[in-house]
C-alpha cells in the first residue's frame, strides 16, 4: 500500500542557497532529473500510441486496461488510486472503455455506493495483444528486462520521496 505522503521541506537555509548559486550551475535543463523523467514520459506515451492505435486503445485507457487485467472487478477508486489519478479523471476513460465494449460498470453487491468495473470478453481478449505493444516497447529499449526492471525500481524508490499531499 501507498505510504502516506509527506511535504517536502527546504534542505537549506538562504545563505546556503546563495552560496550554491556561487559554484557550478546546477539549474541547466540537460542537469534536471525532472527534464529527463518528463521528456522520458512522452517519449514512452508517443511510442506507445502506434501500437495501442490499432487495438483501440489510447495510452491512459492502456493503463486502465493494465491496471484491470492485473485485478479484475476493482473499485472505481481503487483504480484511480492504482493510476494515481483522480476519480474525475479515471471516470472518462471508464466510459470511453465501456462504450466500446472492454468493460462495464456497476454496483457493487456488498456496497452499493461503490462502483465495480470488469472486463468484458473483449476487454479480457485484448490482453494477449497490449502484450505483443509491450514487446514491443521491451525490443526498443534494448530487448532484456533486467536493465528496465533495474531502472523501474530504481524509479519506484524515487516516487514516495517526493509525492506531496494537496495543498489545502
Amino acid at each position: 500500500m501507498n505510504q502516506p505522503a509527506r511535504r517536502l521541506q527546504p534542505t537549506t537555509t538562504a545563505n546556503q542557497a546563495d552560496e550554491a548559486t556561487q559554484g557550478p550551475d546546477v539549474l541547466p535543463l540537460d542537469r534536471q532529473l525532472c527534464f529527463s523523467v518528463y521528456a522520458a514520459a512522452h517519449a514512452f506515451t508517443a511510442a506507445y500510441k502506434p501500437l495501442l492505435e490499432p487495438l483501440g486503445l489510447t495510452y491512459p485507457q492502456y493503463l486502465v486496461m493494465l491496471a484491470l487485467w492485473e485485478e479484475d472487478g476493482q473499485s472505481v477508486k481503487r483504480i484511480a488510486t492504482r493510476l494515481r489519478l483522480d476519480s474525475g479523471t479515471v471516470t472518462p476513460l471508464l466510459k470511453r472503455l465501456e462504450r466500446d465494449g472492454l468493460l462495464r460498470r456497476g454496483r457493487d453487491p456488498a456496497d452499493e455506493r461503490h462502483l465495480r468495473v470488469e472486463l468484458t470478453e473483449a476487454g479480457q481478449a485484448l490482453r494477449r495483444k497490449a502484450a505483443a505493444a509491450r514487446e514491443r516497447i521491451v525490443c526498443a529499449l534494448g530487448g532484456t528486462e533486467e536493465p528496465i526492471q533495474a531502472l523501474k525500481r530504481e524509479i519506484d524508490r524515487i516516487i514516495p520521496l517526493l509525492e506531496c499531499p494537496d495543498s489545502d
